[in-house]
């Protein structure tokens, strides 16, 4: 008999020890297992033929009778792949397709939805239709914002709920207008800060003008609106004390022109001076405030403000060619009476200088006086009556000597120096020296 070690016999993997048969050991049966070949398709084992398929299914396979050898574990065990995100439920990948319309999900809530509405018809037609009805949401519009809008919505929202705190009456036109030419100033680019303006004023018998920017314009109204904000107790740099003197001292005071980074000071400041005035209270509006060689009330001087910050827009709109309307109504004629008021001073003043025909007919203070009958047509228009012989006298209907007609546009250019005198007035009856030195002295309260 021979040998399992003979080399003439059939070697099947097993030894005798002592007559028994020996299994293989788990080691030698796992290398063998992994030494087989990947499965094969029908095709393959077809091409190969059964005769050798089967050949080497006896050679390779375990021997018979024994276990199914156990596999050793790999060298190396790839990283299990990382775990999707659970899946939304329905209801509420549903709910989110309101806020998916409006882009308003999160960027996982997004492609959740997204990977939704390829699979569910119903909420695709729903997420389609939802789409559809933001674009009807945003109208085409204009890019210009309409100057009033803002004052609207206060007035609307004031009507409902009126504020704690609100803005004096006689701040209004100023809280307007400085609101008016910030929306302008926002709507501009950065080079039309750069943009030339002609600021005109008259002076003595004649028209001057300074050629500065739009960014030179906003540090002038900053520098003049300090005046307010010493008279109130506010912080300001500037020592000077007449507007000219201030504003000269402000240009010459920065190391490089003006650029649009001038428009955060003047805003701050705007604001700081209206919350300031409406948290003072009702005193506050009687308090004096200086412009060098004269004075007005708090409530006259922001009246001031407000029509110089007008006239200002007005130039700047036309030196980048945005439309500009006029003030309202209401802040227009508070505009018009103020200097209404202020014209007996001026005609006096300039009665001093011998720019004005002396006084004819001087009266005790609070008397009737010669009057020219200014009448003023338009949006904020109405009758006053302008003392001629004295700032004390009393301006009466019954005393007219002159009268005058203008549109109230042009009246307010011409007390802002834009016009000259001999061009303002529309209508023209009485007294024509009187008719030239009121037109004049309307002219003489424009300043820089």
């Amino acid at each position: 008999m021979t040998g399992p070690l003979d080399g003439g016999g059939h070697d099947d993997g097993r030894e005798d020890v002592g007559g028994v048969p020996r299994i293989p050991s788990p080691r030698r049966a796992a290398d063998d297992y992994e030494a087989l070949p990947a499965p094969e398709t029908p095709a393959e084992a077809s091409a190969e033929g059964p005769a050798e398929a089967s050949a080497e299914g006896r050679a390779e396979g375990p021997p018979p009778g024994c276990p199914p050898p156990e596999a050793s574990p790999p060298a190396s065990t790839p990283a299990p792949p990382p775990s999707s995100p659970p899946a939304l439920p329905h209801k509420v990948l549903q709910s989110l397709l309101g806020a998916w319309a409006l882009s308003a999900c999160s960027p996982e809530e997004t492609t959740a939805v997204e990977d939704h509405l390829t699979e569910c018809a119903p909420c695709a037609e729903e997420a389609l239709r939802l789409r559809d009805a933001v674009g009807l949401l945003h109208h085409e519009r204009d890019l210009d914002l309409d100057p009033l809008l803002r004052s609207r919505v206060l007035e609307n929202c004031l009507g409902r709920r009126p504020a704690r705190i609100p803005v004096p009456e006689w701040a209004g036109p100023y809280d307007a207008e400085t609101a008016r030419l910030d929306a302008l100033l926002r709507d501009i680019g950065d080079a039309e800060w750069h943009a030339p303006v002609r600021l005109k004023w008259f002076q003595g018998e004649r028209p001057v003008s300074r050629r500065t920017t739009v960014a030179g314009v906003i540090g002038h109204l900053l520098a003049v609106d300090g005046l307010v904000a010493t008279a109130i107790g506010l912080d300001d740099p500037l020592s000077a004390k007449t507007p000219a003197e201030r504003t000269e001292a402000y240009w010459k005071g920065v190391d490089h022109p003006p650029t649009r980074a001038v428009r955060g000071p003047w805003r701050d400041q705007t604001h700081a001076l209206i919350r300031t005035v409406s948290f003072a209270g009702r005193g506050v509006a009687e308090l004096s405030v200086s412009y060098g060689d004269f004075a007005l009330p708090l409530r006259d001087a922001l009246l001031d403000r407000a029509f110089e910050c007008w006239v200002h827009a007005d130039d700047i709109a036309n030196a980048v060619a945005y439309p500009y309307e006029p003030p309202s109504g209401a802040h227009l004629h508070g505009m018009i009476d103020l200097a209404a008021r202020l014209l007996p001073a001026a005609l006096a003043d300039r009665r001093r200088a011998g720019l004005a025909a002396p006084a004819r007919a001087l009266v005790t203070a609070g008397s009737p006086g010669r009057s020219l009958h200014l009448e003023v047509e338009g949006s904020g228009g109405g009758d006053w009556y302008i003392a001629l012989d004295s700032p004390a006298a009393v301006g009466s209907p019954d005393r007219k000597v002159a009268q005058v007609a203008l549109d109230s546009v042009e009246f307010c250019q011409l007390v802002a120096g834009h016009i000259a005198p001999e061009e303002a007035a529309a209508g023209q009856d009485g007294d024509r020296e009187a008719i030239r030195d009121v037109l004049f002295a309307a002219a003489s309260l424009s300043r820089l």
